[in-house]
Formats: structure tokens, sequence, C-alpha cells
């Protein structure tokens, strides 16, 4: 679709673009956008730069908000067409002006970040120009925070596809404009991509570019404003993980090749000293209620789509009651395995009614890691990360074996 846009220096040409985009983020865009300003002279003042904001037609002076902010780097805004919403709609928006402009290098930086600092405008592009051809954050993150990242899509990709890539969904990242024809050409552009899916599925565009991979350390938390984990879980779910599964489906001539996983270069491991994360409060009992709730509504689709030998496993773990709560990764493996399996062969119907019931299994795997580390430290929680996705990796042939 066309977009609307204002170019009041008639940019027409710039090595480094830097986008925001937005949705209604008048209170917190003029702050964002000065910080990303003072990264780019800090750091890349010899390059030709321009700062984007990618909105969703948003109603409340986010566009004043942005113009009006004390930057010393040209700006464009871009809009989406009334009604059409979503984070996706507007990177894409973002992917055709920064092809338009010839840009070197891509950063995205979320508009609601509270802490952002013009050192990880750094972080994010100098890897680039160095030669990789994307760039993922890795923040610091309380054990429980990004328990959808933790527990489902850095275990999943990484078995997948082969690389070890802690936050891939995390919705900041820098690229090289080699990639951009990559993202415009891709043959997947679904509602769940215009919508939450779209981090995953361009780290997922990246993997399969045969691109060097990079990840950035920024040193710090990533901070927004305050959401309930819970306001839109269903949603976030649904779209994230059949991207993932739409993906798998696009791209099993390259996964299928990967037996194992190698570690991702690191940018920045020297550049600052580390923060501590926010600490994050877990209801345990309202996971485990979640959990034993989806045998009332879902026991039909696990007995139908799942391994014989998983139910009577699903069934072990309801009995295991709150204090004793735990679900083995292999389970959960197959579980993910079986599901993606299942997906590819369904209708929108019943694919939303499928992974609808793969929820409250995550939620019940949620609720088994932090049991198991809640007597962790941060670095220990990290590693019974690791040795969850070693796990993940050695089932894989499981998930070959179903998938042919």
């Amino acid at each position: 679709m066309p977009f609307y846009e204002e170019n009041p220096k008639d940019i027409k040409q710039a090595d480094l673009v830097v986008a925001v985009p937005s949705y209604n983020e008048a209170e917190s865009i003029g702050h964002t956008v000065e910080q990303c300003s003072k990264g780019i002279k800090q750091h890349f003042s010899y390059l030709s730069s321009v700062l984007i904001n990618c909105d969703n037609h948003s109603t409340d002076k986010t566009r004043d908000t942005f113009f009006s902010a004390p930057v010393d780097v040209p700006r464009i805004y871009l809009s989406t067409q009334p009604g059409e919403i979503g984070k996706g709609s507007n990177l894409r928006n973002l992917f055709v002006k920064a092809r338009d402009l010839q840009a070197k290098v891509v950063v995205v930086i979320e508009a609601d970040i509270k802490n952002v600092s013009p050192h990880w405008i750094r972080n994010l592009a100098e890897p680039v120009l160095k030669g990789a051809g994307y760039v993922c954050p890795l923040y610091l993150r309380h054990k429980y925070e990004a328990t959808l990242t933790s527990s489902l899509v850095y275990p999943l990709m990484r078995c997948l596809y082969g690389r070890r890539v802690r936050q891939p969904n995390v919705g900041d990242f820098g690229f090289t404009g080699r990639l951009l024809d990559s993202f415009l050409d891709s043959p997947l552009w679904t509602e769940s991509v215009r919508m939450y899916g779209v981090d995953i599925w361009m780290t997922t565009v990246a993997l399969n570019s045969r691109l060097p991979i990079c990840q950035a350390v920024m040193g710090a938390p990533k901070i927004h404003r305050m959401k309930d984990p819970y306001a839109h879980l269903s949603v976030m779910f649904q779209q994230v993980v059949r991207t993932i599964f739409d993906q798998m489906s696009i791209y099993s001539n390259f996964w299928l090749q990967v037996k194992w996983s190698k570690p991702t270069s690191l940018f920045g491991t020297d550049s600052h000293e580390m923060e501590t994360p926010l600490p994050v409060e877990v209801n345990v009992s309202q996971l485990h209620e979640r959990f034993l709730q989806g045998f009332e509504t879902y026991s039909g689709i696990w007995e139908r789509v799942y391994d014989q030998t998983i139910c009577p496993k699903i069934q072990e773990i309801r009995g295991l009651g709150l204090q004793h709560f735990s679900f083995p990764t292999q389970t959960w493996a197959k579980i993910l395995f079986d599901t993606a399996k299942a997906y590819q062969s369904l209708g929108e119907g019943e694919r939303v009614s499928l992974l609808d019931s793969l929820l409250p299994l995550y939620l019940g795997k949620v609720l088994s890691f932090v049991k198991k580390t809640e007597r962790m430290s941060l670095q220990q929680a990290e590693e019974y990360i690791e040795n969850e996705c070693t796990v993940f990796e050695e089932n894989k042939p499981y998930l070959a074996k179903i998938w042919e």
C-alpha cells in the first residue's frame, strides 16, 4: 500500500537510516529520537544520515513531537494509511524508503524505550559497517523477563537454523541495506507479520540470507513503559508462533540440513559496565491454573496431534501438583515439533485452535522453568536455558523424521 511521507529537507540519499516505529507514542518519541540523533552525531558524523519516524497514523501528536524534538539530523516522517495498523506495516514502509535512499545501514529502535542511549546506535550500526549483515541486541534481562523467547522462540530458532541468537525477536536491530530486497521480496507477508510477528520474521529472513549475523551487547536492560505481560499474550503468542511455523515451511530445505548450532559473534563486550535488570514478579498459581484449564478445553486436540507418548506424559505432569511441578524439556520440544508439523496441513480456523491449545502447555513450561530456577542466579538460569536448547538440538532428528 502507498504511504504518506513528509520529507521537509528533501533528503534523497542516506548512508545511515535510524528508524523509530510508532503508534501513539507522543509521550516518548521525543526522547528516543533525541538520543538517536546524539548517537548518530557522536559515532557516525562522517556518514550521510537521516532519522525516520515510521508511524501508524497516530492521533496523539506523535508526528508533531517527532518534528519538534531537538535533533541535529534531517528527519523524514512516514505513515501508513488510516486504518492500516501494525509494526510490520510501519517497517515495510521503512524498507521501501530505505531502499530509495540507498541506505547502507539501517537501525531500528522502538519508540517507547525509556533508557535508550547514544551508544546503542553505535552498537547496532558499527558491526554492519564492519561486515555484519544483521545485528540483534543483547539486553540484560531478568531471568523471568521475555519467557516466550527463553522457553520457545530461542530454543526452537536455534535448533532450526543453527545460530545461537539469544534475543531474536527483541524489537530493535541493525542490518545492511543488502537485506532490504530480501525483506521486500519475501513470499510471506501475513497478518501476523504485519503485527507482532515482524521481529522474528526479519531475523528468520536474515538467518536464511547467509549473511554474517552478530549480537550487540547493550550492557543495560531495555526499559519500556509498564505493560501487563498477560494483556495481549494470546494474540502475541499466536502471531509469533505462527510466523515461525509459516517460515519453517518456506525454509525447510535449509533447516533440514542443519544438525547443530554455532555460536554467534558478539560486539561491544568491553564498552560499558553492566547494569542490573529490573525485578520481575511471577504469579506461579496463575500459571498453574491456566495450565490445568487447558485440559478441559484442549485434550481432544492434543490426542489428535501429538505422538502417542506425549499425552500420557502431559497427564503425568498434571498430577504433580504445584509444589513438585516439572515439565521435561524433551516433552516440550516434541510438543512443539508435533504442533509445527500439524500446523502445515490445517486450514486457518484449525490453525487458530491448534495454537490456542499450545498456549496452556507453554504456560506450564514457563511454570516449570520458574520452579527450576527460583534459587538460581541470572548466569545459572542462562546456563539452564542453554542446556534446554541442547535438548532441542538432540531431538531434532525426530522433527526431521515427522516433517519428511
